[in-house]
């Protein structure tokens, strides 16, 4: 069944409910494995400095998820990408042919998700995979 879970984590808290699915789900089958995957986009920072700063940010959100994992004795690699989050972790999930991905959403009213897009939204139209949205 699910045995190549990609968990595409942000650090906030809809990603950490999302995180306890995926534990939840790879738990129950023996042989699965679980790739977190964080996205940073750098486009939007201005400086080296503000790099450093969301870089350890993310870090210190990821020890988190990574503690609930050790915490269940799930099999877990953690990836960190750069680039803009919806098509890097599409781009991802399609190459790795992943069995499933777990992702958070945001929580953005229609009128924001209908101007902006949600991430969430992106990866479920263009992954080749089931794709699960945790609120």
């Amino acid at each position: 069944m699910y045995k190549k879970i990609l968990l595409a984590v942000d650090g906030s808290e809809h990603s950490k409910r999302a995180a306890k699915h995926a534990i939840k789900l790879a738990s129950l089958i023996p042989q699965a494995k679980v790739e977190i995957i964080s996205v940073i986009d750098l486009s939007k920072v201005k400086t080296e400095v503000l790099h450093g700063e969301l870089k350890q940010k993310r870090q210190q959100a990821l020890e988190e998820i990574k503690s609930y994992f050790e915490k269940e004795q799930v099999t877990h690699e953690i990836k960190l990408e750069r680039g803009e989050p919806g098509p890097t972790i599409v781009s991802y999930a399609n190459k790795n042919e992943f069995d499933l991905v777990v992702i958070g959403s945001r929580g953005l009213n229609s009128l924001q998700e209908m101007v902006l897009g949600s991430v969430s939204h992106k990866v479920a139209k263009r992954v080749h995979c089931p794709v699960m949205i945790i609120k």
